[in-house]
């Protein structure tokens, strides 16, 4: 299929790099593309950022038949314009299609749609220190219609934002709050994909963490309430006495792109790994024992985010001193390099538009 472009007539003026935020800004373009039952996904266009107009009934305002995509555009060292991992997305994307009954698209059609908007936007990427331009490619059921079914129709869109650091705190570590009462996903659920819903019901227990001063939630299985899962939306890692430990994929948990890259760094340091069941027992144990060293969260979004504190069940314990680890610091430092062109990538990661 070849893609039109319709260029605007009326450019933005582009946001100062150095206050950016994340996800305040949207560039001059979109992609769109079209789905219906018996034709396929047709009519792939770039046109300008803009309304969409929708029908009250359309079957994601009241279903939530929708999933989505974060990925990351860098500029680097020379200019060129870098992805990190994105057939990785991709396949992420498809998987949660299947989950949601979403029709899948093709990966080469996906990667190209993105390289020509990223292409025509490429003036957008930012260039300051800790920016990227964030990609967001989604996909929203469409037909107008109240009976519960899957869709016989989708729009996918990609959409583009000039970011900067996630957090406020930037790389600096936040406090964790541990949620006791409310839980994310349980195996068989949708935790394992990226779909609107799931981040929808993890709003409350968000908004009350923020009231009691935390940064994120520590989110814990949904039958026992004492197996580690998530933070907010990230995966999550924990040091102790020199060996890593991340919870192991069970269906409920995000499979992290950024996740997977970490493992695959520790291990080329021939540091010890292990994607494991914990408990958040053992966790406070091991301070307890002198032998949590670092907790940090992984995730497109914010990359690193070392976690300072965490606060369970009326205690709160101080990890690090409130400081990143050196572990956290060095993960950090290679993968932004490589990201952003100013780091050998050994591990082919890198595709350059």
């Amino acid at each position: 299929m070849k893609i039109s472009i319709q260029k605007t007539d009326n450019p933005k003026k582009k946001p100062d790099e150095n206050n950016l935020g994340f996800g305040n800004n949207f560039t001059d373009h979109m992609f769109i593309m079209d789905y219906k039952e018996g034709k396929g996904w047709y009519d792939p266009r770039i046109v300008p950022y803009g309304p969409l107009e929708v029908l009250p009934s359309m079957s994601t305002f009241h279903y939530g038949q929708a999933v989505f995509e974060g990925m990351k555009a860098y500029k680097g060292p020379e200019g060129q314009i870098l992805l990190f991992r994105p057939e990785e997305n991709m396949k992420r994307l498809n998987n949660s299609n299947k989950r949601m009954c979403i029709p899948e698209i093709d990966m080469e059609f996906f990667l190209t749609a993105i390289k020509e908007l990223v292409s025509l936007d490429s003036d957008w990427i930012p260039a300051a220190s800790g920016t990227s331009l964030y990609i967001r490619p989604f996909i929203i059921a469409t037909d107008p219609a109240l009976k519960l079914k899957p869709s016989t129709s989708y729009k996918f869109i990609i959409i583009l934002s000039p970011v900067g650091a996630y957090y406020p705190q930037g790389i600096n570590p936040v406090d964790i709050y541990v949620e006791t009462e409310y839980i994310r996903a349980a195996p068989g659920g949708t935790g394992f994909v990226k779909t609107s819903g799931n981040y929808a019901a993890s709003m409350i227990a968000q908004a009350n963490a923020a009231e009691k001063g935390f940064v994120q939630v520590l989110w814990l299985d949904g039958y026992e309430k004492k197996y580690v899962q998530e933070v907010g939306s990230m995966n999550v890692f924990f040091k102790i006495d020199g060996e890593v430990i991340t919870p192991e994929l069970d269906g409920s948990i995000l499979p992290g792109i950024t996740r997977d890259s970490v493992i695959e760094l520790i291990k080329s340091w021939n540091i010890p790994v292990h994607e494991r069941k914990i408990t958040i027992e053992e966790v406070y144990q091991a301070y307890d024992d002198s032998r949590l060293e670092e907790v940090f969260g992984t995730g497109t979004a914010a990359v690193i985010s070392p976690v300072g504190g965490l606060y369970w069940k009326g205690k709160k314990i101080e990890i690090n001193q409130g400081k990143i680890g050196e572990l956290s610091a060095q993960i950090y430092e290679n993968i932004t390099g490589i990201q952003t062109g100013n780091k050998e990538d050994l591990f082919d990661w890198i595709i350059e538009i």
